[in-house]
């Protein structure tokens, strides 16, 4: 897997991204995205939902393991992170609350947590481009969750 560019979307360095952050947040408080959680319960997912085609066949249950979204049902956490910055969010976490090896035990998915952290890091970042297409006077930051 190719490295993530840690330079925001809409910037040509991470310096000219920290001093746009620095300065706007001497004119306005800026937002960070709310319960990713929340939103997945919305969606009524089942166990194979959780599964997807790649994990049909996994020992372990997989249903509330939100994470391995970002592998199984992106489009959907795409979704999540797009309406949060069309709502006005400024700066969105990855989907990646219970991306370590620790939490991914529950599961027996300790083998796919760099992925999952990863894909969710691009996933964000997609969401980021895809809106500052549309606004770009406005850019949006990824955070990462853990």
């Amino acid at each position: 897997m190719a490295p993530l560019s840690f330079v925001p979307a809409g910037f040509d360095s991470r310096r000219a991204a920290t001093e746009y952050i620095e300065a706007e947040l001497t004119k306005r408080i800026m937002f960070l995205d709310g319960a990713m959680g929340t939103q997945i319960q919305d969606l009524r997912l089942n166990e194979a939902d959780f599964r997807g085609e790649r994990f049909k066949d996994h020992p372990k249950d997989l249903k509330g393991n939100n994470d391995l979204l970002v592998l199984t049902q992106p489009k959907s956490i795409y979704t999540i992170h797009r309406n949060y910055l069309l709502a006005g969010a400024d700066f969105i976490e990855t989907n990646t609350f219970s991306g370590t090896t620790i939490a991914q035990a529950d599961y027996a998915a300790e083998d796919i947590v760099y992925e999952l952290n990863k894909v969710a890091a691009e996933i964000a970042r997609d969401a980021c481009r895809d809106v500052l297409k549309e606004t770009p006077d406005r850019p949006r930051f990824v955070c990462g969750a853990i």
